[in-house]
């Protein structure tokens, strides 16, 4: 393909994206196909000679739209959402093309900055605190990851590398292993599953905190101070805490103005996983529920979830970047350049040119207009509450704060199953489920950026007929 069938074969794409997202609310939201059904649709083997264009295209509908789930569906309810939109698209383009990896500031100087200056530009939306703000002089600053699960990781490494650290700056003949051997970190049971994979990553074991309903799910100051303390008791290095602030299950919030000062009393590094809700805080009535962010060491939350930047663009702050950069630098000769003692930058091998779809959508919709955005998700699952509520056989599960809503029939969870498999085997609307102090939840959760009230209305309608017929086939 040269330069002028690439002209012709992206407006040709352009258009074909464009169609299908227009027209997505079309299209069955989940997919009718077992494991195994593309295998049987594509050669065994690559082709010796190439094919056409007009061959590959013509095999997206054939062979990749029968088993895809759409996630930007107006009918689609499942997990959290997945940020789509045309300005990010436009750059994630633009970012293919240019094709550098930002891996040190050398490597491309623009991928580099504008990472910088876009998560500054970002934490000044969260109000962040000064000690998150890169700047020109500050200490901490941002940096993008991949997915929040990589931010949990590289946080709890670093944390890690800075107890260790400080265990042998004050008994240096200590070994080390004797002291890793001993470290515990701590997490809500509500936590992503990614929080207890990283302790097993980083080798430390990784404690689960209780939390029930009467507490609304969230981790509370008490139950953390006295785990520390029992653990401590038994010869434990307590060094790493993960609050969340809008848990998968149920989109809780751990109280954070109560488990700080303990952190910070006791040195554990507290990084908050705000996967979902981070975006929300842009919004000043949404703000609060970041109190106490001045107590945590890391803080990160998915841009490319409620943000309307496209994947993957996971945003990842620190206090002191100097945390970070010392657990993981590596100095070769080839990354050495006359710049690098600048210390404003990290150096992440993956960084791709991600920035620029952060760049293109807040110029493109403005602050106003991704507050606007998140409110309206707000509004809706608001609106689909007030659906539920108002039928006496559904119950609500846990507070709407945001976007999603956790409910239930009233009744046996096997009800609840058959309810949920009902639903998801008609393929018109697409949820999934949670379990809440042994309840078996469905979860609503706003996610496409084109969803609207008659979609919220018209799927639950679709959700009191089919729990209708799941009651009336009960014994009687």
């Amino acid at each position: 393909m040269d330069t002028t069938e690439f002209r012709r074969r992206g407006k040709e794409m352009v258009d074909l994206i464009a169609d299908y997202l227009e027209n997505i609310e079309q299209r069955t939201v989940y997919p009718d196909v077992e494991p195994g059904y593309l295998r049987s649709l594509i050669p065994e083997e690559a082709p010796e000679d190439p094919d056409t264009y007009e061959d590959v295209v013509k095999d997206i509908e054939r062979v990749i739209m029968p088993g895809v789930t759409h996630w930007h569906s107006p009918y689609f309810y499942a997990y959290f959402p997945t940020a789509n939109s045309f300005p990010a698209m436009l750059a994630d383009m633009l970012s293919g093309a240019i094709g550098c990896i930002g891996f040190s500031w050398a490597a491309s100087p623009a991928c580099t900055e504008l990472e910088t200056v876009m998560m500054d530009w970002l934490g000044k939306m969260l109000k962040l605190p000064e000690d998150f703000i890169a700047g020109t002089h500050g200490q901490g600053g941002g940096v993008i990851q991949g997915t929040a699960s990589e931010a949990t990781l590289v946080a709890l490494l670093a944390a890690r590398c800075r107890a260790v650290r400080m265990i042998l700056a004050s008994d240096p003949q200590r070994p080390e292993t004797g002291i890793t051997s001993k470290l515990v970190a701590y997490s809500s049971d509500q936590a992503h599953c990614s929080v207890e994979r990283a302790g097993m990553i980083a080798g430390v074991r990784m404690k689960k905190i209780p939390t029930d309903q009467s507490d609304k799910y969230a981790v509370q100051g008490e139950t953390l101070r006295r785990m520390i303390q029992e653990d401590k008791a038994a010869g434990l290095i307590p060094f790493y805490f993960c609050a969340t602030l809008g848990t998968t299950p149920s989109c809780a919030f751990d109280h954070i103005t109560e488990l700080g000062p303990i952190c910070n009393a006791e040195k554990i590094w507290m990084h908050i996983d705000a996967a979902y809700a981070g975006s929300s805080f842009i919004c000043p009535e949404f703000r609060p529920l970041l109190n106490g962010i001045e107590f945590a060491d890391s803080f990160n939350f998915n841009a490319h979830k409620w943000l309307l930047v496209n994947f993957d663009c996971s945003t990842m702050w620190v206090k002191k970047r100097s945390d970070l950069i010392g657990a993981f630098k590596m100095d070769p000769l080839y990354l050495k350049h006359d710049h690098q003692e600048s210390g404003r930058y990290f150096c992440t091998d993956n960084s791709l040119f991600r920035s620029l779809k952060m760049w293109f959508v807040f110029r493109m919709y403005g602050l106003k207009g991704l507050q606007d955005y998140i409110r309206k998700h707000v509004e809706l699952a608001k609106e689909f509450e007030s659906l539920v509520r108002a039928d006496q056989r559904f119950e609500i599960s846990a507070d709407v704060v945001l976007g999603l809503v956790c409910f239930r029939l009233k009744g046996s969870n096997e009800v609840n199953e058959t309810l949920l498999k009902r639903i998801n085997n008609g393929r018109k609307i697409h949820l999934v489920p949670c379990l809440l102090s042994g309840q078996f939840v469905l979860r609503f959760a706003l996610c496409a950026r084109t969803t609207e009230s008659r979609h919220i209305r018209e799927a639950w309608r679709l959700i009191t007929q089919l729990a209708e017929e799941v009651m009336q086939e009960l014994p009687h």
